[in-house]
């Protein structure tokens, strides 16, 4: 709060803030807005006799409810993240994004701009299933007997793709505004709104029910209480840090001595952030949009709609665990390459006491990284699974409010913004100390 009252004390971090604010209003109100073409009275009452808790789910929470509502902003910000995802691990098969990666700037920028590419090509693709998929009903799972599209020509269904598709350029457009001219990583900003603008609302329909009668206030403080409880606890691990000593040598070039400083290298608990949750429930729940498609008397369909439909299932709780252990290795190996930092500290004179420069330092990195990957693992189960805890014991069905990966993204991205905007305050007040301590001396 301190942080808070101070950024707005300042005039700058003001109209910052208030930039990102009528952003988020813009977002928001393209959310409500149906895309031209389809029957929105059909809509609202389709929403109302469903609930997706599969990989349409995922995409509608990260969309802030508008796929299911079928907006202009119905894609959300989630081709932005799937492409920013894919650049990333590309680099590890394609040599040239890697090179890109090491030339600094101008190779991100090029990166950023295969990204923005790639972006686009995912809305179309996504806009064109969504759109199928909603005129056949397996949008609202077969449960909404109303026609969604009443005009299905293909010239009807290019348009609607055309919209959908702009209204991503949008949204990525925006997002880059905030991180050019506000405060906090765009991205991060957006999914973090679309999040909490269906989290209270559904928190508070436990208690209160949809009628007001059928709430359970037990149910509501028992979640409220683990809730505020688990967010201390990824506070703290998110802030923890394994701080690596690094020693420098002197060096003299030219006239001057550099060097001779002691440093540490921060390596954080939990490297991959919310990637593994995310790729798991996106992966588990293609299976489930698959069987969709097929007919429910099959052998294989009744299998996956009894195993991986079901986030409470044997099958489904060991497959999640697996692939987020997986994928808490694999991204982190892919994010922070020891050999590269080890090469870095070598070139700049820089040592581990204890250990020698170059290849030893590899070694020593990659098995603290291995520690920490076991540690974070843990973490993100722990995280991850306890949603499905209380949806057993509480018999909530699947409308828990909040999982695991919502959780780290709410706490996450509170901590990088205000992390932000603490840094970009004392940045200010420094800079107002010098200018008034100028006129003093000129005085």
């Amino acid at each position: 709060m301190r942080t808070l009252i101070q950024a707005f004390r300042t005039k700058e971090l003001r109209n910052k803030i208030l930039f990102v604010l009528g952003i988020i209003i813009v977002y928001r109100i393209g959310s409500f807005i149906p895309t031209p073409g389809v029957d929105y009275k059909v809509v609202q009452q389709c929403i109302t006799s469903t609930g997706s808790e599969d990989f349409i789910g995922l995409v509608n929470l990260f969309s802030g409810g508008a796929l299911l509502q079928l907006s202009i902003f119905a894609l959300g910000i989630m081709p932005y993240i799937t492409a920013s995802i894919v650049v990333q691990l590309l680099r590890v098969v394609i040599p040239r994004f890697e090179a890109l990666h090491k030339e600094g700037q101008s190779g991100e920028a090029k990166l950023t701009q295969y990204t923005r590419y790639m972006t686009i090509g995912l809305a179309v693709l996504q806009s064109t299933t969504i759109l199928v998929t909603a005129r056949s009903g397996a949008l609202f799972n077969y449960a909404c007997t109303g026609q969604v599209i009443p005009d299905s020509s293909p010239w009807n269904l290019i348009v609607m793709i055309l919209i959908m598709t702009g209204g991503t350029g949008l949204i990525m457009w925006m997002a880059e505004l905030i991180t050019e001219k506000g405060i906090g990583n765009g991205m991060s900003v957006l999914i973090f709104m679309s999040i909490c603008s269906g989290f209270l609302p559904q928190l508070w329909a436990i208690g209160w029910g949809t009628t007001g009668k059928n709430g359970n206030w037990t149910k509501f403080g028992i979640i409220t209480g683990v809730l505020i409880v688990i967010l201390v606890f990824v506070v703290y691990v998110e802030l923890s840090q394994r701080r690596i000593p690094v020693q420098y040598t002197r060096r003299m070039i030219g006239r001057k001595m550099y060097g001779g400083s002691s440093t540490y290298l921060p390596l954080k608990i939990n490297m991959s952030g919310v990637i593994p949750p995310i790729f798991a429930s996106s992966i588990l729940a293609i299976p489930t949009l698959i069987a969709q498609f097929g007919n429910t008397e099959q052998s294989w369909v009744s299998w996956i709609n009894t195993n991986l439909a079901s986030t409470t299932s044997v099958w489904y709780i060991s497959l999640y665990a697996l692939m987020i252990v997986f994928f808490c290795f694999f991204y982190t190996s892919i994010t922070f390459n020891p050999d590269e930092t080890a090469d870095n500290m070598k070139e700049y004179g820089g040592f581990i006491p204890g250990v020698r420069a170059g290849r030893a330092t590899s070694q020593y990195l990659n098995y603290v990284m291995n520690r920490l990957n076991t540690v974070g693992a843990v973490y993100l189960l722990f995280v991850a699974l306890i949603p499905t805890v209380l949806i057993m014991s509480l018999q909530l069905g699947t409308k828990l409010p909040f999982g695991g990966t919502t959780i780290l993204i709410i706490a996450g991205v509170g901590l990088d913004t205000l992390r932000q905007a603490k840094a970009q305050t004392e940045q200010f007040q420094y800079a107002g100390f010098l200018f008034e301590d100028t006129d003093h001396k000129e005085g």
